[in-house]
Protein backbone atom coordinates (compact mmCIF):
# COMPACT_ATOMS: atom_id res chain seq x y z
CA UNK A 1 0.00 0.00 0.00
CA UNK A 2 2.18 2.74 -1.17
CA UNK A 3 -0.42 5.43 -1.78
CA UNK A 4 -1.31 7.68 1.19
CA UNK A 5 -5.19 7.62 1.64
CA UNK A 6 -6.65 11.34 0.72
CA UNK A 7 -8.19 12.62 4.52
CA UNK A 8 -10.93 14.25 4.12
CA UNK A 9 -13.16 16.14 6.66
CA UNK A 10 -16.28 14.48 8.64
CA UNK A 11 -17.96 17.60 7.17
CA UNK A 12 -17.46 16.39 3.45
CA UNK A 13 -17.59 13.07 4.18
CA UNK A 14 -20.90 12.96 5.36
CA UNK A 15 -22.02 15.48 2.10
CA UNK A 16 -20.48 12.55 0.44
CA UNK A 17 -22.81 9.94 1.98
CA UNK A 18 -25.82 12.14 1.68
CA UNK A 19 -24.83 12.19 -1.92
CA UNK A 20 -24.89 8.55 -2.46
CA UNK A 21 -27.48 7.57 -0.91
CA UNK A 22 -30.15 10.37 -2.77
CA UNK A 23 -28.37 9.20 -6.04
CA UNK A 24 -29.95 5.82 -4.73
CA UNK A 25 -33.16 6.78 -3.93
CA UNK A 26 -33.86 9.39 -6.57
CA UNK A 27 -36.05 7.08 -9.06
CA UNK A 28 -37.87 6.03 -6.36
CA UNK A 29 -38.85 8.90 -4.89
CA UNK A 30 -42.48 9.67 -6.22
CA UNK A 31 -43.54 6.19 -6.10
CA UNK A 32 -45.10 4.72 -3.28
CA UNK A 33 -44.52 1.47 -1.65
CA UNK A 34 -46.92 -1.24 -3.22
CA UNK A 35 -50.10 -2.14 -1.43
CA UNK A 36 -50.11 -5.90 0.21
CA UNK A 37 -53.18 -7.60 -1.82
CA UNK A 38 -53.84 -9.80 1.19
CA UNK A 39 -54.49 -6.26 3.28
CA UNK A 40 -56.10 -4.88 0.92
CA UNK A 41 -58.84 -7.77 0.53
CA UNK A 42 -58.98 -8.35 4.08
CA UNK A 43 -59.48 -4.29 4.70
CA UNK A 44 -62.42 -4.50 1.88
CA UNK A 45 -64.20 -7.51 3.02
CA UNK A 46 -64.86 -5.76 6.69
CA UNK A 47 -65.11 -2.54 5.06
CA UNK A 48 -67.80 -4.01 3.11
CA UNK A 49 -69.73 -6.58 5.87
CA UNK A 50 -69.60 -2.73 7.78
CA UNK A 51 -71.36 -1.08 5.63
CA UNK A 52 -73.65 -3.38 3.62
CA UNK A 53 -73.89 -6.32 5.91
CA UNK A 54 -77.54 -5.32 7.67
CA UNK A 55 -78.61 -4.93 4.10
CA UNK A 56 -77.09 -8.43 3.21
CA UNK A 57 -79.05 -9.96 6.07
CA UNK A 58 -82.62 -8.21 5.30
CA UNK A 59 -82.03 -9.52 2.01
CA UNK A 60 -81.34 -13.09 3.15
CA UNK A 61 -84.52 -12.79 5.34
CA UNK A 62 -86.79 -11.95 2.38
CA UNK A 63 -85.77 -14.07 0.47
CA UNK A 64 -86.15 -16.88 2.80
CA UNK A 65 -89.49 -15.57 3.71
CA UNK A 66 -90.48 -15.37 -0.17
CA UNK A 67 -89.33 -19.05 -0.34
CA UNK A 68 -91.90 -20.19 2.57
CA UNK A 69 -94.57 -18.60 1.10
CA UNK A 70 -94.12 -19.90 -2.57
CA UNK A 71 -94.03 -16.42 -4.14
CA UNK A 72 -90.68 -16.44 -6.57
CA UNK A 73 -87.66 -14.25 -5.56
CA UNK A 74 -87.16 -13.08 -9.24
CA UNK A 75 -90.45 -11.22 -9.54
CA UNK A 76 -90.56 -9.29 -13.02
CA UNK A 77 -90.83 -5.24 -12.28
CA UNK A 78 -89.79 -5.56 -8.49
CA UNK A 79 -87.13 -3.74 -6.76
CA UNK A 80 -83.73 -3.83 -7.13
CA UNK A 81 -82.16 -6.63 -5.55
CA UNK A 82 -78.81 -6.72 -4.04
CA UNK A 83 -77.07 -10.02 -3.65
CA UNK A 84 -73.74 -11.13 -2.03
CA UNK A 85 -71.33 -13.18 -3.37
CA UNK A 86 -69.36 -14.58 -0.60
CA UNK A 87 -65.97 -15.70 -2.30
CA UNK A 88 -63.46 -17.80 -0.37
CA UNK A 89 -60.27 -19.15 -1.54
CA UNK A 90 -58.64 -21.82 0.25
CA UNK A 91 -54.75 -21.25 -0.80
CA UNK A 92 -54.82 -17.52 0.03
CA UNK A 93 -56.64 -17.88 3.69
CA UNK A 94 -58.71 -14.80 2.04
CA UNK A 95 -62.31 -13.99 2.31
CA UNK A 96 -63.46 -11.41 0.05
CA UNK A 97 -67.49 -10.46 0.15
CA UNK A 98 -68.24 -8.68 -3.01
CA UNK A 99 -71.54 -6.98 -3.61
CA UNK A 100 -73.32 -6.11 -6.81
CA UNK A 101 -76.57 -4.05 -7.54
CA UNK A 102 -78.73 -6.35 -9.70
CA UNK A 103 -81.32 -5.20 -11.70
CA UNK A 104 -84.21 -7.94 -11.26
CA UNK A 105 -86.03 -8.65 -14.04
CA UNK A 106 -85.37 -10.54 -17.34
CA UNK A 107 -83.79 -13.83 -16.12
CA UNK A 108 -81.54 -13.22 -19.15
CA UNK A 109 -80.28 -9.91 -18.16
CA UNK A 110 -78.27 -10.84 -15.01
CA UNK A 111 -74.96 -9.52 -14.58
CA UNK A 112 -72.53 -12.48 -14.06
CA UNK A 113 -71.04 -12.58 -10.96
CA UNK A 114 -67.26 -11.57 -11.61
CA UNK A 115 -64.99 -9.84 -8.81
CA UNK A 116 -64.70 -6.69 -11.71
CA UNK A 117 -68.26 -5.77 -12.08
CA UNK A 118 -68.84 -6.79 -8.69
CA UNK A 119 -67.04 -4.12 -7.30
CA UNK A 120 -68.94 -1.61 -9.86
CA UNK A 121 -71.33 -0.86 -6.29
CA UNK A 122 -68.37 1.24 -5.00
CA UNK A 123 -66.50 0.42 -1.82
CA UNK A 124 -65.69 3.72 -0.79
CA UNK A 125 -62.13 5.01 -1.35
CA UNK A 126 -61.50 2.26 -4.18
CA UNK A 127 -61.68 2.11 -7.61
CA UNK A 128 -63.19 -0.22 -9.95
CA UNK A 129 -60.79 -3.38 -10.40
CA UNK A 130 -58.83 -4.96 -7.59
CA UNK A 131 -56.50 -3.57 -5.55
CA UNK A 132 -53.21 -5.00 -7.46
CA UNK A 133 -55.03 -3.45 -11.34
CA UNK A 134 -53.11 -0.99 -13.02
CA UNK A 135 -56.22 0.85 -13.57
CA UNK A 136 -56.48 1.90 -9.78
CA UNK A 137 -52.97 3.95 -10.22
CA UNK A 138 -54.49 5.62 -13.87
CA UNK A 139 -57.36 6.56 -12.11
CA UNK A 140 -55.81 7.96 -9.17
CA UNK A 141 -55.45 12.04 -10.42
CA UNK A 142 -52.06 12.93 -9.65
CA UNK A 143 -52.60 16.96 -8.53
CA UNK A 144 -50.01 18.93 -9.98
CA UNK A 145 -48.26 21.50 -8.04
CA UNK A 146 -50.47 24.79 -8.82
CA UNK A 147 -50.45 28.73 -7.84
CA UNK A 148 -53.90 29.65 -6.11
CA UNK A 149 -55.54 32.05 -8.65
CA UNK A 150 -55.63 35.87 -6.62
CA UNK A 151 -58.64 36.95 -5.29
CA UNK A 152 -59.93 39.95 -6.87
CA UNK A 153 -59.47 43.64 -5.75
CA UNK A 154 -60.56 46.73 -7.46
CA UNK A 155 -57.74 49.26 -8.39
CA UNK A 156 -56.85 51.92 -6.17
CA UNK A 157 -57.52 55.52 -7.08
CA UNK A 158 -56.01 58.93 -5.69
CA UNK A 159 -58.92 61.11 -4.01
CA UNK A 160 -57.24 63.51 -2.25
CA UNK A 161 -54.00 65.46 -1.82
CA UNK A 162 -53.67 67.41 1.28
CA UNK A 163 -50.98 70.06 1.83
CA UNK A 164 -49.95 71.99 4.90
CA UNK A 165 -46.50 70.52 6.19
CA UNK A 166 -43.61 72.35 5.16
CA UNK A 167 -41.03 69.22 4.94
CA UNK A 168 -41.18 65.85 4.37
CA UNK A 169 -43.93 64.16 5.76
CA UNK A 170 -42.55 61.02 7.61
CA UNK A 171 -45.04 59.12 9.55
CA UNK A 172 -48.82 58.79 10.17
CA UNK A 173 -51.05 57.63 12.20
CA UNK A 174 -55.03 56.93 12.68
CA UNK A 175 -57.13 57.79 15.34
CA UNK A 176 -59.03 53.97 16.68
CA UNK A 177 -62.61 56.12 15.43
CA UNK A 178 -61.27 56.85 12.50
CA UNK A 179 -62.43 60.35 13.01
CA UNK A 180 -58.91 61.85 12.62
CA UNK A 181 -55.69 61.06 11.90
CA UNK A 182 -52.04 62.34 12.70
CA UNK A 183 -49.02 63.74 10.61
CA UNK A 184 -45.35 64.02 11.71
CA UNK A 185 -42.93 65.77 9.66
CA UNK A 186 -38.95 67.27 9.01
CA UNK A 187 -40.82 71.01 9.83
CA UNK A 188 -40.88 69.76 13.41
CA UNK A 189 -45.26 70.05 13.75
CA UNK A 190 -47.47 67.45 14.43
CA UNK A 191 -50.48 68.29 12.50
CA UNK A 192 -53.81 66.47 12.80
CA UNK A 193 -56.31 66.45 10.19
CA UNK A 194 -60.20 65.67 9.90
CA UNK A 195 -60.24 62.12 7.56
CA UNK A 196 -63.22 62.80 6.35
CA UNK A 197 -63.17 66.59 4.82
CA UNK A 198 -59.44 66.79 5.06
CA UNK A 199 -59.13 69.87 6.74
CA UNK A 200 -56.75 70.91 9.31
CA UNK A 201 -57.34 70.62 13.32
CA UNK A 202 -54.98 71.14 15.37
CA UNK A 203 -51.18 71.72 15.15
CA UNK A 204 -48.98 70.77 17.96
CA UNK A 205 -45.26 71.75 18.12
CA UNK A 206 -42.49 70.36 20.67
CA UNK A 207 -40.06 68.88 18.74
CA UNK A 208 -36.94 70.21 17.67
CA UNK A 209 -36.46 67.81 14.76
CA UNK A 210 -38.11 65.94 12.68
CA UNK A 211 -40.80 63.72 13.89
CA UNK A 212 -40.23 59.90 12.78
CA UNK A 213 -42.91 57.91 14.79
CA UNK A 214 -46.62 58.29 15.57
CA UNK A 215 -48.88 56.25 17.47
CA UNK A 216 -52.41 56.96 18.77
CA UNK A 217 -53.95 54.42 21.62
CA UNK A 218 -56.61 53.16 21.54
CA UNK A 219 -56.46 52.22 25.48
CA UNK A 220 -56.43 55.78 26.50
CA UNK A 221 -56.48 59.73 25.00
CA UNK A 222 -52.91 60.07 24.34
CA UNK A 223 -50.43 60.74 21.09
CA UNK A 224 -47.23 59.50 21.35
CA UNK A 225 -44.40 60.77 18.90
CA UNK A 226 -41.05 60.02 18.77
CA UNK A 227 -38.48 61.69 16.47
CA UNK A 228 -34.64 62.46 15.30
CA UNK A 229 -33.86 64.70 18.24
CA UNK A 230 -34.38 61.64 20.42
CA UNK A 231 -37.12 62.66 22.10
CA UNK A 232 -40.16 60.26 22.63
CA UNK A 233 -43.39 62.47 23.74
CA UNK A 234 -46.49 61.51 25.36
CA UNK A 235 -49.38 64.27 24.44
CA UNK A 236 -52.69 63.84 26.17
CA UNK A 237 -55.30 64.65 23.64
CA UNK A 238 -57.67 66.25 26.31
CA UNK A 239 -55.57 69.03 26.81
CA UNK A 240 -52.99 68.72 23.78
CA UNK A 241 -50.03 69.38 25.90
CA UNK A 242 -46.66 66.88 26.63
CA UNK A 243 -47.40 65.09 29.71
CA UNK A 244 -44.82 62.25 29.65
CA UNK A 245 -41.15 62.10 28.42
CA UNK A 246 -39.44 59.25 27.74
CA UNK A 247 -35.59 59.39 28.00
CA UNK A 248 -33.29 57.22 27.05
CA UNK A 249 -32.34 56.48 23.47
CA UNK A 250 -28.89 58.03 22.45
CA UNK A 251 -29.47 58.74 18.88
CA UNK A 252 -32.52 59.57 16.45
CA UNK A 253 -35.87 57.50 17.28
CA UNK A 254 -37.28 55.92 13.93
CA UNK A 255 -40.07 53.85 14.61
CA UNK A 256 -42.35 53.18 17.63
CA UNK A 257 -45.32 51.15 18.10
CA UNK A 258 -47.94 50.38 21.11
CA UNK A 259 -48.47 46.99 22.55
CA UNK A 260 -52.77 46.00 21.75
CA UNK A 261 -53.41 44.86 25.49
CA UNK A 262 -50.83 46.02 28.04
CA UNK A 263 -49.48 49.81 28.67
CA UNK A 264 -46.29 48.99 26.79
CA UNK A 265 -44.59 51.40 24.54
CA UNK A 266 -41.75 49.98 22.22
CA UNK A 267 -39.42 52.18 20.36
CA UNK A 268 -36.45 52.09 18.19
CA UNK A 269 -33.53 54.15 16.53
CA UNK A 270 -30.59 54.74 15.06
CA UNK A 271 -28.72 53.71 18.13
CA UNK A 272 -29.59 49.66 16.61
CA UNK A 273 -31.77 48.96 20.25
CA UNK A 274 -35.37 49.10 20.48
CA UNK A 275 -36.44 50.14 24.07
CA UNK A 276 -39.57 48.58 25.74
CA UNK A 277 -41.56 52.16 27.98
CA UNK A 278 -44.13 51.66 31.13
CA UNK A 279 -46.40 53.96 29.15
CA UNK A 280 -47.10 55.58 32.93
CA UNK A 281 -44.00 55.31 35.17
CA UNK A 282 -41.92 56.23 32.17
CA UNK A 283 -39.52 53.22 33.22
CA UNK A 284 -37.82 51.37 30.47
CA UNK A 285 -38.53 48.34 31.47
CA UNK A 286 -35.80 46.57 28.45
CA UNK A 287 -33.79 47.65 26.01
CA UNK A 288 -33.46 45.16 23.36
CA UNK A 289 -29.78 44.40 22.14
CA UNK A 290 -28.93 42.34 19.10
CA UNK A 291 -29.05 44.07 16.10
CA UNK A 292 -25.73 45.55 14.68
CA UNK A 293 -27.41 48.69 12.98
CA UNK A 294 -30.05 50.94 12.61
CA UNK A 295 -33.27 49.64 13.83
CA UNK A 296 -35.80 50.82 10.90
CA UNK A 297 -39.38 49.18 11.98
CA UNK A 298 -41.02 47.64 14.98
CA UNK A 299 -44.43 46.28 15.70
CA UNK A 300 -46.36 44.67 18.19
CA UNK A 301 -49.10 42.12 18.46
CA UNK A 302 -50.46 40.32 21.77
CA UNK A 303 -49.83 36.87 20.78
CA UNK A 304 -46.20 35.91 20.66
CA UNK A 305 -43.81 37.19 19.38
CA UNK A 306 -45.13 40.58 20.76
CA UNK A 307 -42.21 42.79 19.16
CA UNK A 308 -41.24 42.32 15.98
CA UNK A 309 -37.97 44.68 14.51
CA UNK A 310 -36.39 44.72 11.33
CA UNK A 311 -33.08 46.58 10.75
CA UNK A 312 -30.26 47.90 8.26
CA UNK A 313 -28.35 45.10 9.50
CA UNK A 314 -30.61 43.16 7.15
CA UNK A 315 -32.32 41.33 9.85
CA UNK A 316 -35.56 40.60 11.27
CA UNK A 317 -35.28 39.83 15.27
CA UNK A 318 -38.69 38.28 17.09
CA UNK A 319 -38.32 39.32 20.64
CA UNK A 320 -39.91 37.34 24.22
CA UNK A 321 -41.14 40.80 26.02
CA UNK A 322 -41.42 38.89 29.05
CA UNK A 323 -37.80 37.76 29.22
CA UNK A 324 -36.63 41.01 26.89
CA UNK A 325 -34.67 39.14 25.07
CA UNK A 326 -34.43 37.78 21.16
CA UNK A 327 -36.39 34.45 20.52
CA UNK A 328 -34.97 34.52 16.47
CA UNK A 329 -33.61 36.28 14.32
CA UNK A 330 -34.74 35.79 10.30
CA UNK A 331 -31.61 36.75 7.80
CA UNK A 332 -32.63 36.17 4.67
CA UNK A 333 -32.91 39.62 3.57
CA UNK A 334 -29.77 40.70 1.77
CA UNK A 335 -29.97 44.26 2.36
CA UNK A 336 -31.54 46.55 5.22
CA UNK A 337 -34.75 45.97 6.08
CA UNK A 338 -36.55 49.41 6.39
CA UNK A 339 -40.43 48.03 7.07
CA UNK A 340 -42.12 45.12 8.72
CA UNK A 341 -45.84 45.10 8.97
CA UNK A 342 -48.64 43.00 10.74
CA UNK A 343 -51.13 41.30 9.05
CA UNK A 344 -54.61 42.21 10.71
CA UNK A 345 -56.41 38.61 10.93
CA UNK A 346 -54.01 36.25 9.60
CA UNK A 347 -50.93 35.10 12.01
CA UNK A 348 -48.31 36.50 9.47
CA UNK A 349 -46.05 38.95 8.66
CA UNK A 350 -44.59 40.67 5.60
CA UNK A 351 -41.08 42.58 5.67
CA UNK A 352 -40.00 44.58 2.90
CA UNK A 353 -36.39 45.28 1.61
CA UNK A 354 -34.93 46.38 -1.70
CA UNK A 355 -34.36 42.70 -2.70
CA UNK A 356 -37.96 41.59 -1.75
CA UNK A 357 -40.94 41.87 0.11
CA UNK A 358 -40.58 38.70 2.26
CA UNK A 359 -43.88 36.95 4.03
CA UNK A 360 -43.61 35.37 7.43
CA UNK A 361 -45.94 33.21 9.70
CA UNK A 362 -45.71 33.69 13.15
CA UNK A 363 -44.90 32.60 16.11
CA UNK A 364 -41.48 30.95 15.15
CA UNK A 365 -40.78 33.18 12.00
CA UNK A 366 -41.29 30.80 9.61
CA UNK A 367 -40.60 31.95 5.84
CA UNK A 368 -43.92 31.75 3.33
CA UNK A 369 -43.40 33.35 -0.05
CA UNK A 370 -41.36 36.20 -1.63
CA UNK A 371 -42.88 39.02 -3.52
CA UNK A 372 -40.82 40.06 -6.27
CA UNK A 373 -41.12 43.21 -8.32
CA UNK A 374 -40.90 46.28 -6.41
CA UNK A 375 -37.54 46.81 -7.35
CA UNK A 376 -36.74 49.86 -5.12
CA UNK A 377 -35.59 51.30 -1.55
CA UNK A 378 -38.70 50.13 0.03
CA UNK A 379 -39.99 52.72 3.40
CA UNK A 380 -43.08 51.05 3.81
CA UNK A 381 -45.69 48.32 3.97
CA UNK A 382 -49.45 48.33 4.60
CA UNK A 383 -52.07 45.66 4.86
CA UNK A 384 -55.85 45.38 5.47
CA UNK A 385 -57.96 43.23 6.27
CA UNK A 386 -59.26 42.58 2.67
CA UNK A 387 -55.80 41.22 1.89
CA UNK A 388 -54.28 44.17 0.09
CA UNK A 389 -50.79 44.81 0.83
CA UNK A 390 -49.65 48.05 -0.32
CA UNK A 391 -45.59 48.86 -0.47
CA UNK A 392 -44.67 52.26 -1.13
CA UNK A 393 -40.62 53.40 -2.57
CA UNK A 394 -38.15 56.10 -2.66
CA UNK A 395 -39.12 56.91 -6.03
CA UNK A 396 -42.87 57.46 -5.33
CA UNK A 397 -43.73 54.05 -6.89
CA UNK A 398 -46.68 52.17 -5.12
CA UNK A 399 -47.34 48.30 -5.68
CA UNK A 400 -50.47 46.89 -4.41
CA UNK A 401 -50.28 43.14 -4.20
CA UNK A 402 -53.15 40.44 -3.00
CA UNK A 403 -51.17 39.20 0.03
CA UNK A 404 -52.25 35.53 0.14
CA UNK A 405 -50.60 34.42 -3.66
CA UNK A 406 -48.53 37.64 -4.19
CA UNK A 407 -49.92 38.68 -6.97
CA UNK A 408 -49.29 42.58 -7.94
CA UNK A 409 -52.57 43.40 -9.44
CA UNK A 410 -51.59 47.37 -9.52
CA UNK A 411 -48.54 49.68 -9.65
CA UNK A 412 -48.68 53.37 -9.50
CA UNK A 413 -46.62 56.28 -9.50
CA UNK A 414 -48.24 59.39 -7.02
CA UNK A 415 -47.64 62.53 -8.75
CA UNK A 416 -45.60 65.44 -7.74
CA UNK A 417 -47.35 68.71 -5.99
CA UNK A 418 -47.17 70.91 -8.45
CA UNK A 419 -43.81 73.68 -7.97
CA UNK A 420 -42.23 70.32 -6.60
CA UNK A 421 -39.58 68.81 -8.55
CA UNK A 422 -40.29 64.79 -9.68
CA UNK A 423 -37.27 63.60 -7.75
CA UNK A 424 -39.12 64.84 -4.69
CA UNK A 425 -41.12 62.08 -5.31
CA UNK A 426 -40.85 59.23 -2.26
CA UNK A 427 -43.08 57.38 0.17
CA UNK A 428 -42.04 57.18 3.04
CA UNK A 429 -44.93 56.11 5.53
CA UNK A 430 -48.57 54.75 4.98
CA UNK A 431 -51.47 53.17 6.62
CA UNK A 432 -54.65 52.30 6.20
CA UNK A 433 -57.61 53.80 8.05
CA UNK A 434 -59.33 51.23 10.47
CA UNK A 435 -62.11 50.14 7.78
CA UNK A 436 -59.23 49.74 5.33
CA UNK A 437 -61.39 51.23 2.43
CA UNK A 438 -58.70 54.56 2.93
CA UNK A 439 -54.91 54.50 2.30
CA UNK A 440 -53.13 57.41 3.72
CA UNK A 441 -49.63 58.27 2.45
CA UNK A 442 -47.46 60.62 3.84
CA UNK A 443 -44.78 61.84 0.79
CA UNK A 444 -41.35 63.65 -0.20
CA UNK A 445 -43.19 66.11 -1.50
CA UNK A 446 -44.97 67.65 1.72
CA UNK A 447 -48.22 66.39 1.07
CA UNK A 448 -50.16 63.78 2.07
CA UNK A 449 -52.07 61.47 -0.21
CA UNK A 450 -55.21 59.58 0.10
CA UNK A 451 -56.75 56.56 -2.15
CA UNK A 452 -59.58 54.53 -2.14
CA UNK A 453 -60.85 51.31 -4.41
CA UNK A 454 -62.38 52.90 -7.60
CA UNK A 455 -66.56 51.99 -7.16
CA UNK A 456 -66.75 51.45 -10.57
CA UNK A 457 -64.33 48.64 -11.41
CA UNK A 458 -65.08 45.54 -11.76
CA UNK A 459 -63.63 42.44 -12.99
CA UNK A 460 -64.79 43.18 -16.47
CA UNK A 461 -63.21 45.90 -16.93
CA UNK A 462 -60.01 45.21 -14.72
CA UNK A 463 -59.32 41.37 -15.18
CA UNK A 464 -56.94 39.93 -13.35
CA UNK A 465 -53.76 39.13 -15.34
CA UNK A 466 -53.15 36.00 -13.75
CA UNK A 467 -50.35 33.56 -15.80
CA UNK A 468 -49.32 31.01 -13.19
CA UNK A 469 -46.52 29.32 -14.42
CA UNK A 470 -44.61 26.55 -13.34
CA UNK A 471 -43.89 27.35 -9.63
CA UNK A 472 -40.68 29.14 -9.93
CA UNK A 473 -37.52 27.61 -7.33
CA UNK A 474 -36.72 31.27 -6.66
CA UNK A 475 -33.41 32.11 -4.62
CA UNK A 476 -34.26 33.87 -1.56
Amino acid sequence: MGEDIQKHSVHTLVFRSLKRTHDMFLSEEGGLPPLDPKAVSSWRSSKAKDTYGPIVELVTKQQELARKTGLPTNYPGGPLALTTALTKSEQDGEATQSLALMPSGTPGHQLPQTSSNISAVGIPGYATGGPTNNTTQSLVSRKAPTMPKPQWHPPWKLCRVISGHIGWVRCVAVDPTNEWFCTGSADRVIKIWDLASGKLKLSLTGHVSTVRALQVSPRHPYLFSAGEDRQVKCWDLEYNKVIRHYHGHLSAVYSMALHPTIDVLVTCGRDSTARVWDMRTKANIHTLTGHTNTVASVVCQAAEPQIITSSHDSTIRLWDLAAGRSMATLTNHKKSVRAVAMHPNLYMFASASPDNIKQWKCPEGKFIQNLSGHNAILNCLAINADNVMVSGADNGSLHFWDFKTGYNFQRSQAPVQPGSMDSEAGVFAMTFDHSGSRLITAEADKTIKIYKEDDEANEETHPINWKPDLLKRRRY
